[in-house]
């Protein structure tokens, strides 16, 4: 594990204050105290505000409730062997005058003992003023190693065969910590629950997880790619990166797709089109929640969007769907918003140059107009695509999926030719909601909706390519320059 390797190499350099995030305390503990065994020869010394500390004969119980003692004990003692001091969720207390001052002290006499202190916390909110003293590191995640030797370890014990249920749960507990994960286990060891049962609860369990974030959503879909009507070079462009991220893949030496950007007229299938690709490919999706990103604190903002970047790591592979990305990430920065704005995008432009985790982003946005040129250009997505109004053979595919998802057995009865031909400026969404107003009509009066019926909706519509003309022109100009591909 390198994280392993990184803590030893830093403990072997003189690192004498050390600052690890994590929400995995006990994993981090156990790393810990495996290290020290191995280094030094000896047991760690742990230290939590209720308790004080717990494990070391010598320092039993001094500094509960009171982290400065827990500090001064450190420094009062003269120990020949060297010796780890974790003190848990630490960087509750740094930003305290006297804590603060103390941990500048001991950086300087730390070096010349045998004592290394590892603080942890959840979050890495280090005062400025002590940053430079202090070396910080994060504990990654469950791997799907680690994930995978518990499954293991289970199936020892039950005396089941390596089945493709072993897969299954590898795929479905990725994203889970270790504590999550063995808790489940138990869950299945006790209860017997049934292979359906328990990946059904699995997935809610990773539901609830991701959406008490409140960053992001995570989405169930039924719709593959046949559900969308026209789209032919953008179906093409991710039918042959649909075994992107199998082994197989890896082996030949293909690289992850990071992504694309879909840009076009409102009510043209790019929504649509997020949700069937992540069906398509057999991935969890992700939608980024716009409304959360932008409220709080000063510096809530960038936490929020990094907290989401680490969620997508946590259950990747994944799909993260960031709707109408023109309204996060805009050259028009807010001059009151303190530099948030800037901060935002460079969070997410950095992540999207050197992610190498398995994360594919379908970016949807009306206009490109206010996005910044970075996010354009090659290397942060693999390709832009405008999505058009739909041509006449694609309308006549909207309305024969539309028609088939609600009259399976009939819907060939339907003059699909002909209203494909009066609706030559309505969107894929507009052709739906002509449909279902036919519907509604033909219900009311008690019998079956006709094409006669649809073409009365259609005739009474009048589409945003009407109402917007003058902008969705420019927006169309701008798709056919040979700057883009076309959908």
């Amino acid at each position: 594990m390198k994280f392993i390797e990184d803590m030893k190499v830093l403990l072997s350099s003189n690192n004498f204050l050390i600052y690890v995030t994590t929400i995995e305390e006990e994993k981090l503990e156990h790393i810990l105290s495996n290290i020290s065994k191995e280094l030094f020869k000896n047991n760690i010394c742990i230290w939590n505000f209720i308790d004080g500390y717990t494990n070391n004969p010598s320092y039993v119980k001094y500094g509960q409730k009171n982290p400065l003692e827990a500090l001064s004990k450190i420094n009062s003692n003269n120990i020949q062997n060297k010796q780890i001091f974790f003190l848990k969720d630490f960087s509750h207390f740094m930003k305290d005058i006297s804590i603060n001052r103390k941990l500048k002290n001991l950086y300087t006499e730390l070096q010349t003992s045998n004592k290394y202190i590892i603080m942890s916390g959840t979050e890495r909110n280090i005062p400025y003023n002590i940053q430079e003293y202090i070396t910080c590191i994060e504990l990654p995640l469950t791997t799907k190693h680690e994930i995978h030797l518990e499954l293991r370890r289970l199936f020892q014990i039950l005396d089941i065969k390596e089945n493709n249920l072993k897969v299954s749960l590898l795929k479905a507990y990725t994203g889970f910590s270790i504590n999550k994960v063995r808790k489940s286990l138990s869950e299945i060891i006790t209860n017997k629950t049934n292979e359906s049962k328990l990946l059904k609860k699995i997935q809610k369990e990773k539901k609830q997880f991701i959406q008490k974030t409140k960053i992001a959503e995570f989405y169930s879909t039924d719709k593959n790619l046949k559900y969308i009507g026209g789209l032919k070079n953008l179906k093409h462009w991710l039918q042959i990166r649909k075994l992107a991220f199998s082994k197989k893949a890896k082996t030949y030496g293909i690289t992850i797709p990071k992504g694309i950007l879909l840009v076009g007229v409102q009510g043209t299938g790019k929504s649509l089109s997020a949700k069937a690709i992540a069906m398509e490919w057999e991935l969890p999706l992700l939608k980024l929640n716009i409304s959360e990103i932008f409220t709080g604190i000063l510096g809530e903002s960038e936490k929020k969007v990094q907290d989401m970047i680490n969620i997508c790591e946590q259950i990747s592979p994944c799909v993260l769907w960031i709707d109408e990305i023109d309204k996060i990430f805009t050259d028009n920065n807010n001059i009151n918003d303190s530099g948030t704005s800037n901060r935002i995008t460079n969070i997410f432009l950095t992540w999207l140059s050197e992610d190498k985790k398995q994360i594919f982003v379908v970016a949807t946005a009306n206009t490109t107009n206010n996005l910044p040129i970075e996010i354009l250009r090659k290397g942060r997505l693999d390709e832009i695509f405008f999505i058009d109004l739909p041509t006449l053979e694609e309308r006549i595919n909207i309305f024969q999926v539309h028609l088939k998802k609600v009259r399976p057995l009939t819907w060939s009865n339907y003059n699909l030719y002909y209203l494909a031909k009066i609706t030559k400026q309505f969107s894929g969404a507009e052709i739906e909601q002509a449909i279902s107003e036919a519907m509604y009509f033909a219900f009311n009066a008690n019998r079956e909706f006709s094409t006669k019926d649809i073409t009365k909706c259609i005739n009474e519509m009048i589409p945003l390519a009407i109402t917007e003309k003058q902008k969705i022109s420019k927006l169309r100009r701008w798709g056919y320059s040979g700057k883009v591909k076309i959908g």
